[in-house]
Formats: C-alpha cells, structure tokens, sequence
C-alpha cells in the first residue's frame, strides 16, 4: 500500500525570491504568501499548493539543454493558445530556449531566474 502523501510546496532556488514570485504571480494569477520576504516568497494555490521561492548565493541558472548545469526541476503549465501564452510570457520577463522538440505542441520558455518550464496546448 503506498504511503499517503499529499504534495504541498514546490520551491525554486533563486537570487531573488521576490523578483521571480512575481514574474509567477502575473503569469498565473496565484496569491502572494503574506510572510514573502527577500529570502523566501511563495505564491498560494487554492488547495493549499505553495509555490516557493529561495534566496541562494552565487545562484547558477540551469543551461538546458546542454547539462553543464543540469535544470533541476520542471515546471509544465497548461494553456489555452500557445502563441497568445508565449507572447505575454516573454512580455513579463520569460526567454524562449532556442531548442524547441515539439513547438506545434508545447513551448520550452525560460523564468527570470533561467528555469526552464513548459507552457503546453491544454
């Protein structure tokens, strides 16, 4: 029998947790974490997911796709119009990897902090 685990946070390394909140904030309409602060910020879904962000010093962005700094996590995001998706992504600070696989179905893009995350035609 699997152990009962209910998923409650997910957190980013960062250099600036109040930087990339934002950018996540206005990407996907979550609620600032009142406690947010210059070393930890979180974002509140409605079922209780938080949505974290760390300070770490001499932070390295992942260099996907090439592995010399490995991504570490990823983020995928359904959407409804990927073309309409991307553009406000990139408006609000996102880049756009050069390696796309499948472009007709998802988008890789890039945080502010060099995460990668899918935006995907749901």
């Amino acid at each position: 029998m699997p152990l009962q685990m209910k998923l409650s946070a997910i957190t980013l390394d960062c250099p600036d947790p109040l930087a990339l909140a934002a950018f996540y904030q206005q990407a996907t309409g979550l609620e600032p974490h009142p406690k947010s602060d210059a070393d930890f910020a979180g974002l509140n879904r409605e079922d209780g997911l938080l949505l974290g962000f760390q300070r770490v010093d001499n932070y390295r962005a992942p260099s996907w796709p090439d592995q010399a700094v490995p991504q570490q996590l990823h983020l995928a995001f359904d959407v409804a119009d990927l073309d309409e998706a991307e553009a406000r992504l990139l408006e609000l600070g996102a880049g756009k990897s050069g390696h796309q696989p499948h472009e007709d179905r998802w988008r890789v893009l890039t945080d502010p902090a060099g995460h990668p995350f899918c935006i995907v035609r749901g």
